[in-house]
């Protein structure tokens, strides 16, 4: 499994239910993906910072999921160029699903 961070900067004056309300529209997207395995949006208003963090299948996946549709899209919306890391997830505990 492959675990990506993809974090933006959020232009200012952009309110928080204006960011919920972008995140809700790309959602069933998300949901449709058979690749992706979670992900969470993230939201850092302090530092006027949005992205998300996603487990991913494989490195490919998570590469065909970001693409240019996605860049343009983020530029769009946020007007900002997303950044990309990726990490091998070889271990993942989740304590609200156990066995």
């Amino acid at each position: 499994m492959i675990t990506e961070v993809v974090t933006f900067a959020i232009p200012p004056g952009m309110s928080r239910d204006e960011i919920v309300a972008l995140y809700e529209t790309s959602a069933p997207g998300w949901r449709a993906n058979p690749d992706l395995i979670r992900k969470n949006y993230l939201y850092d208003p302090d530092n006027s910072r949005g992205g998300g963090v996603y487990m991913w299948k494989s490195l490919d996946a998570a590469k065909q999921g970001h693409g240019v549709a996605f860049r343009e899209r983020i530029e769009a919306s946020f007007g900002s160029t997303p950044e990309f890391q990726y990490y091998e997830t070889p271990i993942v505990i989740d304590n609200e699903h156990k066995g």
